[in-house]
C-alpha cells in the first residue's frame, strides 16, 4: 500500500535533511523536488529554452553534482515561476509518489498541488535570518564567495517570489502541520518530524 509523505517549506529550513532521515527511517524512497528545477535551472543558464529544458529532463540529469550552487538556485527559482515548466514536471513527481514501497516528496506545493491527498503533510519552516544563517555556512564550507548580507537578500528574494508567483505558491496545505526548526537541531527536527509522520501511518499488520 502506498504512503506518501509531502513536506515543503522555504529554502534552508531543514527540509531536505528532515526528508532523508524519514525516508531512511520509514524505508520510503526519497526525492527531493527542487533538484527538478535546479536541473532545468542548470539548462537555461546553458542556453536552454526553460519549457524545452523541462520537458526533456530525465531522472538521470538529477545525479548530477554541480545542481547545489548559489547561481543554480537562482536559476532554478525564476523557472519555478513559469506555470508550462511547472505542469511539465508533475506527471514525474506523481508517478514517484504513489510507488508502493511508500515515498517521502520535499518541496513548495507538493501538499498543495503536487500530492493533496498525500497521507501525511508537513510545512518545515525557520527565521529568514536562520536559514541565511545556515545558507551561508554552507555555501562558505564549498569555497563559494559570498556575503552574509548578500545570502540574507538572496533567501528574502527567493521566498518573496516562491510565494508571490500566480502557478503555485509556496504556502502551507490547510492539512499540513508546522514544524518551525529555528530553535531545533538537527536531531531534534528529525525527531520531532518522525512522531508526527507516525502518527499518521497505518499500523503494520
Amino acid at each position: 500500500m502506498s504512503f506518501t509523505v509531502a513536506i515543503d517549506g522555504p529554502a534552508a529550513a531543514g527540509k531536505g535533511t528532515i526528508s532523508k532521515g524519514v525516508a531512511a527511517h520509514f524505508g520510503f524512497a526519497h526525492l527531493d523536488t527542487g533538484l527538478l528545477y535546479r536541473a532545468v535551472g542548470r539548462r537555461t543558464l546553458e542556453g536552454m529554452e526553460p519549457i524545452a529544458a523541462a520537458e526533456a529532463l530525465t531522472a538521470e540529469e538529477l545525479q548530477q553534482g554541480d545542481l547545489r550552487t548559489a547561481e543554480i538556485a537562482q536559476a532554478a527559482s525564476k523557472v519555478a515561476v513559469i506555470p508550462e515548466v511547472r505542469a511539465a514536471l508533475v506527471d514525474f513527481q506523481r508517478a514517484f509518489a504513489r510507488r508502493d514501497s511508500g515515498a517521502v516528496l520535499d518541496g513548495r506545493d507538493i501538499g498543495t498541488v503536487i500530492c493533496p491527498e498525500a497521507e501525511a503533510k508537513l510545512f518545515v519552516t525557520a527565521s529568514a535570518e536562520v536559514r541565511a544563517e545556515r545558507r551561508y555556512l554552507e555555501l562558505s564550507a564549498k569555497g563559494d564567495d559570498v556575503t552574509r548580507e548578500q545570502v540574507l537578500a538572496d533567501v528574502r528574494e527567493r521566498d518573496a517570489r516562491d510565494a508571490e508567483r500566480s502557478t503555485a505558491p509556496m504556502k502551507p496545505a490547510e492539512d499540513a502541520v508546522l514544524l518551525d526548526t529555528s530553535d531545533l537541531s538537527v536531531e531534534e527536527a528529525l525527531a520531532q518530524a518522525i512522531t508526527l509522520i507516525a502518527e499518521r501511518k497505518p499500523a503494520t499488520p
